[in-house]
């Protein structure tokens, strides 16, 4: 008899034995009942050391803090005197929209070279703010715009940078990308090629002096251009001649569209300037410019996220 409960007792163990290595080798030694997943102990058993945990998931979702961004420029718009809290923009495309030449603005031969445009293809209610020249270099608009928290662009001409490019390397550590808007200013067609280049090639290297980086983005000065212009901005690394559609005054604006209205992806052009030059400072120009771009339903959005 005890022969016999032995005999049992020791097939018991074996069977139990037997479908304990069945269930590790169905799930790889995972016991989880997920291929390759790590090993579970069995009843009684103490487990080994825990599996590390993954790399901590960012608290803020990108809605998160879009809401927090918003809170703070509610309050700086109080402080700024803006008339409502600037609208929020999308967030960027993964891939940037294809940019072509505007109909119209070509040149003879112009495949290859930089497109030239004044609205961005995109079907968000958005714009783009740019700034050209550089003369006024108000500290308080470095503020305002940072505490904003709205997004433009410099061109910049080094006539009227040289005496502070310190002032524009301060914005650019604000994330505002410097581009090029020629040497000296000058009427591009009435220059030769050799001239030209001079202008745009040698601002290219001046913007690389003193801010890291050559650009990718250029505006001839008044908008003026011709088919040497796009092949020298080329030949020093521009890939895109973006002019605008609407230019910012502190008192009013002037449309260059037929129907005096913005259309999602429009650039808005203004200047660096100040009450020596216009009925107001600045700020009063960016109060001004939000006003009308928050009052028609559109965000200002980043230029280089999509150009």
């Amino acid at each position: 008899m005890k022969r016999h409960r032995s005999g049992v007792v020791v097939l018991a163990a074996l069977l139990a034995a037997a479908v304990a290595s069945g269930c590790a080798a169905e799930t790889g030694g995972g016991g989880t009942g997920a291929p390759g997943g790590p090993a579970k102990p069995a009843a009684g058993q103490s487990g080994g050391a825990a599996p590390k945990a993954g790399p901590a998931r960012a608290p803020d979702t990108y809605a998160e803090a879009l809401r927090k961004k918003q809170a703070a420029r509610a309050v700086a718009a109080k402080k700024w005197g803006l008339a409502k809290t600037p609208l929020a923009a999308p967030e960027p495309p993964k891939v940037k929209p294809r940019i072509t030449t505007r109909k119209g603005f070509e040149v003879r031969d112009d495949a290859g070279l930089p497109p030239v445009f004044t609205t961005v293809p995109t079907k968000e209610k958005i714009v783009f703010l740019t700034m050209d020249d550089g003369a006024e270099k108000d500290p308080e608009l470095l503020r305002m715009m940072t505490e904003l928290s709205i997004p433009y662009s410099a061109f910049l001409s080094d006539y009227v940078t040289n005496d502070d490019y310190g002032y524009f390397k301060k914005m650019q550590k604000r994330g505002v990308t410097i581009s090029n808007h020629t040497l000296n200013h000058r009427y591009l067609p009435g220059l030769s090629s050799s001239e030209q280049k001079r202008e745009i090639c040698g601002q290219q290297e001046k913007i690389l002096k003193h801010y890291g980086k050559r650009p990718t983005l250029f505006r001839p000065p008044y908008g003026n251009y011709n088919r040497d212009t796009l092949v020298v901005a080329k030949s020093c690394g521009i890939t895109a001649v973006p002019l605008w559609s609407s230019e910012a005054f502190p008192d009013h604006m002037e449309w260059r569209e037929w129907d005096r209205d913005l259309h999602p992806g429009d650039i808005v052009l203004t200047h660096f300037r100040g009450e020596e030059d216009w009925k107001g400072s600045m700020p009063d120009m960016i109060r001004r410019v939000m006003k009308t771009i928050t009052d028609k339903g559109y965000a200002v959005a980043k230029l280089e996220d999509y150009v």
